[in-house]
């Protein structure tokens, strides 16, 4: 792959993982064959990239209803003095500067290092008009604090009828969908079963990850094990009505035992590593399946609606041949030898241009109902980009519907990029499986900030 094909994020990431985490950078190759193939057919230009599709940070997010226990544990934990925005989705960040600093949403939306990049698009594609508030939706706090280095804490807000919208609900999914940690503090699900029901199917929907910790606080009491053991029980029955069966649970007390978020965190790379890894494959496999699959379906339509104007335009053509066969007699001139093929080869000089012109007006429209079929499937591959590539002059007049790209060739290479993929997902469960215990890795420099990443 030529080097100025490769993104300048991805040579920052290819860098920051070059000493420590050798799956991490292998990851990063994959992400640039992947694309080099997308540059080629036109789904993503030049200098852009996949791998800004996922957070190639460790992220640990938070859920809560009404009550302080929330605000009040990430305040205890991480050892700050922290009051975050109840109705923002606030990312706290380490810095080495004293002071915490907030900073507005629109440094999340434009940093693509950062969770949220370019959610603004998301935002207004479901929202119009919402798009342009992002800083009434995110903020960012950078803190010193410790326990905050080589991470990244999402502090969701507070479900609150009075600001809930469909942004708010969008975020919210997007949140549990990339964090690699969830704690979902139980006070949740005492909030307005209307106002949770989305938030609640969002954590179903991905309860099989195993990223769920549920948090009973009764940080203000002392419970032995055998009552911590009861009242995680008594809230496994209550979440199963729910739909919820999955999850690990702690109960704060006084003299708690923080272990299983300390273990939960510990394993926070690796966790960060199988996610990055399962988007990858995904990315992969969505080639095929859907990029492949609509600009084909959209090509089919826009080949049935030129023939159908074409086939129009040469009745009309008939239909004047059949009036001058009657009124001169042309039918005779059809049957010469010599003037019969001119005369047809005239027709088909006429039709070519007109087919190719009504190709192009066609086209126009389908590459409208692309931009549109993308903000529904809500994927970043440019749709419009392929099927534009895919109308090359030959490929007008010929009965093809196959997208540009769509042979033999790509294909055997995307399932070489998958199988690179499993390969790397197997490195990860050998670090585990070996007799010896892996090295554990050492702290990442950040590139961007000189601190731990």
């Amino acid at each position: 792959m030529a080097e100025k094909s490769v993104s300048k994020h991805l040579n920052n990431l290819e860098k920051l993982f070059a000493a420590n985490d050798p799956v991490l950078q292998k990851t990063v190759k994959v992400y640039q064959d992947l694309d080099e193939l997308k540059q080629e057919i036109g789904l993503i230009d030049p200098d852009e990239t996949s791998a800004r599709q996922v957070s190639w940070w460790p992220l640990v997010s938070t859920l809560g209803g009404y009550s302080s226990a929330k605000s009040d544990f990430i305040n205890r934990y991480f050892n700050i003095n922290l009051h975050s925005s109840r109705h923002k989705f606030t990312v706290l960040q380490y810095t080495p500067q004293p002071n915490p600093v907030t900073l507005p949403g629109n440094a999340l939306d434009a940093d693509h290092r950062l969770p949220f990049y370019q959610i603004s698009r998301d935002i207004e594609n479901i929202q119009a008009g919402e798009g342009s508030k992002i800083n009434s939706y995110l903020e960012l706090i950078t803190v010193n604090s410790n326990p905050l280095k080589n991470r990244l804490v999402i502090d969701a807000p507070v479900v609150n009828a009075a600001s809930e919208n469909l942004a708010t609900a969008m975020l919210r999914k997007h949140v549990i969908n990339i964090s690699d940690l969830v704690l979902v503090f139980t006070d949740l699900f005492e909030v307005e079963p209307a106002l949770i029901s989305e938030t609640i199917n969002d954590i179903v929907e991905n309860q099989d990850s195993n990223k769920f910790i549920f948090v009973v606080d009764h940080s203000e009491i002392n419970i032995d094990n055998f009552k911590a053991q009861e009242i995680a029980a008594s809230w496994q029955r209550r979440l199963g009505e729910f739909g919820i069966f999955t999850g690990q649970f702690l109960v704060l007390s006084q003299n708690g035992d923080l272990s299983l978020i300390e273990q939960r965190l510990q394993n926070l790379n690796n966790d960060r590593s199988y996610r990055i890894l399962g988007s990858l494959e995904k990315s992969i496999r969505d080639i095929d399946d859907v990029v492949f699959e609509e600009v084909e379906s959209a090509l089919d339509t826009w080949k049935e609606r030129c023939n159908a104007t074409t086939l129009i335009v040469l009745g009309f053509l008939i239909m004047l041949m059949l009036f001058a066969e009657i009124a001169m007699g042309i039918l005779d001139l059809l049957l010469d030898p010599i003037i019969g093929p001119l005369i047809i080869l005239t027709v088909i000089a006429i039709l070519t241009p007109i087919h190719v012109m009504v190709s192009r007006v066609h086209a126009k429209f389908i590459i409208k109902q692309l931009h549109k079929r993308q903000k529904q499937l809500n994927i970043p591959e440019d749709l419009a980009g392929l099927y534009e590539k895919s109308l090359s002059f030959w490929r007008v007049l010929l009965p093809t519907t196959s997208p540009v790209g769509k042979n033999k060739k790509n294909r055997k290479r995307l399932g070489a990029m998958i199988e690179q993929t499993k390969d790397l997902v197997q490195a990860l469960n050998d670090q585990f499986s070996h007799t010896r215990q892996a090295e554990q890795y050492r702290p990442i420099t950040d590139p961007y900030n000189g601190e731990n990443f």
